[in-house]
């Protein structure tokens, strides 16, 4: 499922033209709609960058942009125009949320699955809620629901 013409009219502007070297060299940089495809594929699947499918540019490329984005806060920016996006076109239902702050970690060569003892457990999942609301992507789109 890539971006569609709708979502792209609206990221678009957001991603800054590549730089150009002063002499000229150098391979043409990769239209920024295939990447951020690529990057979204990675970050909606969960697969690692080199499990990427051919239809996308190579994932060296996506991760290289991926890196340079957020880095700048491209990847920011676009996270809160398509939050005010789907808010605008109600597609976003605020009046119930669910947020699971558990995981699982897997034991390298074992069967299943097991929960971190306490130990490991960085945060308990009432700081990770509370880090979600306070987040200023959060307030964003909160701000028009108070």
């Amino acid at each position: 499922m890539d971006l569609t013409d709708e979502q792209w009219v609206v990221l678009e502007p957001l991603i800054p033209e590549p730089p150009r070297r002063a002499d000229g060299r150098g391979r043409p940089w990769r239209p920024a709609r295939e990447v951020l495809n690529g990057i979204l594929w990675v970050l909606r699947t969960g697969a690692p960058w080199k499990d990427m499918p051919d239809r996308y540019p190579p994932y060296q490329t996506c991760h290289r942009r991926f890196q340079q984005w957020d880095g700048e806060g491209v990847m920011d920016r676009i996270l809160v125009a398509l939050a005010e996006d789907l808010r605008e076109r109600g597609d976003l239902d605020l009046s119930e949320c669910f947020i699971d702050g558990t995981f699982v970690v897997a034991k390298k060569g074992a069967l299943g699955w097991e929960r971190p003892s306490g130990a490991k457990v960085r945060r308990s999942w009432q700081w990770q809620t509370a880090l979600v609301f306070l987040s200023p992507y959060a307030s964003r789109v909160l701000a028009p629901t108070k």
